[in-house]
């Protein structure tokens, strides 16, 4: 990659390309549950922008920039009063789309409040997180991926801040050849006492665990293919002469991954630009079997995460917990048992913004190859007013059906099609489908 590109490709603040790619899609902003507070105002930085995020006395959200317009105080101190958002500092009042209400300091009578206004974005709640619409004209339709059309019993969102840029967090989640390595574990443990974590559900019947597959075969087989929603990554890891383990992940463009959790769940995991060189993952999980344990998913990652900034108890100032004995003993990377620690260590290692010039591209990363070119691709289409994913020629959002995903050991012979077949029963026995897709 040419230096220039891996820079157009990295910057999303705005009056960027990227930037002005990214604000064409639905961004999540926070988790709903920052908002349960007595005072339901926190602070939002999204794509390089600084805002603040409230709910009014009516119950409406509003997310507008941080900053009041008279002499720049922090709106995040503000007291939610009287319809908006009042400044302390001379109590003029915004409302949640930024419109400016009242400036108490001036004559009475005076109309200048209305020519004031702050920016301010449309957001909704969706699946335990507020998505924000930061682009230009009437925000469209949500797509209809499942973690949106689940009830909210089957659903649990959570989300976990990165030190690097947004592009190199969501390159490890397209990189299916990383888990045999970087998510190896020496020793299985026991599924069953390991719920709502990655990596430790049975699979196809319990006869072989999904850290023995990702371990002992290492040289999967990897598939990528450009689809309407982004790209589809098919891992084919070969047992026998009879049996495969087919794993497929989606990226639904333009930052969000589709993964399989277990075979009754699934990770719809975004890599949101906080600015440059710092990013969020959103997370939302969703379960086609039984409710989801909310508490239980929620007590385990609260060990592992601070909140109110859910940053990483193990982060690169103690070194991500390594432990050598651990590393030659336990775990392949030495830094416990959370996979999302793994990747954490693995691209901010690569620094604040990976030089992608000095790399070497091989065979197994054709997930990456692919994406990037797609990246380059809805770059240059939007440079002269061309669809980009998602979108059709009249500017609607194109359906989304799931996407599917696979994590299974199906026969060699018929693989293609029995992957589909495991994934349609999955998805269409869920309690919540009723046997249709939903609208």
């Amino acid at each position: 990659m040419r230096a220039a590109q891996n820079e157009l490709m990295t910057r999303t603040g705005p009056g960027t390309a990227a930037g002005r790619l990214m604000r064409r899609y639905w961004q999540p902003a926070a988790l709903c549950r920052e908002l349960e507070a007595d005072r339901p105002v926190i602070p939002v930085e999204l794509l390089g922008e600084s805002l603040v995020l409230f709910r009014d006395e009516s119950g409406a959200l509003g997310l507008i920039e941080r900053h009041c317009a008279h002499r720049g105080a922090d709106l995040c101190y503000g007291r939610l009063e009287d319809g908006g958002l009042r400044c302390p500092f001379h109590g003029w009042l915004f409302d949640r789309t930024g419109q400016c209400l009242e400036q108490p300091a001036e004559p009475p009578g005076s109309e200048y409040h209305r020519r004031v206004r702050l920016a301010g974005y449309p957001v909704i709640e969706r699946g335990g997180i507020v998505f924000a619409w930061m682009g230009d004209g009437d925000p469209p339709p949500m797509p209809a991926l499942d973690c949106f059309l689940a009830p909210d019993a089957y659903t649990f969102a959570f989300k976990g801040l990165m030190e690097c840029n947004w592009l190199q967090a969501l390159e490890v989640g397209i990189d299916p050849a990383h888990a045999s390595f970087l998510h190896r574990f020496i020793e299985d443990e026991d599924p069953n006492d390991s719920y709502g974590k990655q990596f430790r559900d049975a699979v196809d019947g319990g006869e072989m665990t999904g850290t023995r597959v990702l371990r002992d075969y290492e040289r999967p087989e990897i598939h990528a293919e450009q689809t309407d929603y982004g790209v589809r990554l098919t891992a084919l890891r070969h047992i026998n002469e009879s049996d495969v383990h087919v794993r497929v992940t989606n990226q639904v463009f333009p930052h969000a991954i589709v993964i399989p959790m277990s075979r009754e769940m699934t990770i719809t995991q975004w890599h949101v630009p906080v600015d440059d060189v710092t990013s969020y993952w959103y997370a939302i999980f969703t379960s086609y079997g039984k409710p989801v344990d909310k508490d239980t998913m929620y007590r385990q990652r609260l060990e592992l995460y601070d909140v109110p900034g859910y940053v990483p108890r193990l982060n690169k100032r103690n070194r991500y917990g390594y432990d050598a004995h651990e590393q030659r003993t336990r775990t392949y990377t030495g830094m416990g048992d959370d996979i999302n620690v793994h990747d954490q260590w693995a691209v901010e290692s690569q620094g604040p913004i990976h030089d992608r010039t000095r790399e070497h591209l091989g065979r197994s990363d054709i997930g990456i190859v692919k994406y990037r070119r797609l990246l380059q691709q809805s770059l240059d289409a939007l440079a002269q007013d061309q669809p980009t994913p998602l979108y059709d020629d009249k500017g609607g959002v194109i359906p989304v059906d799931g996407p599917l995903i696979a994590d299974v050991i199906v026969d060699r012979a018929s693989w293609t099609e029995s992957w589909r077949a495991h994934a349609d029963a999955v998805r269409h026995g869920a309690p919540w489908r009723n046997g249709g897709a939903g609208e």
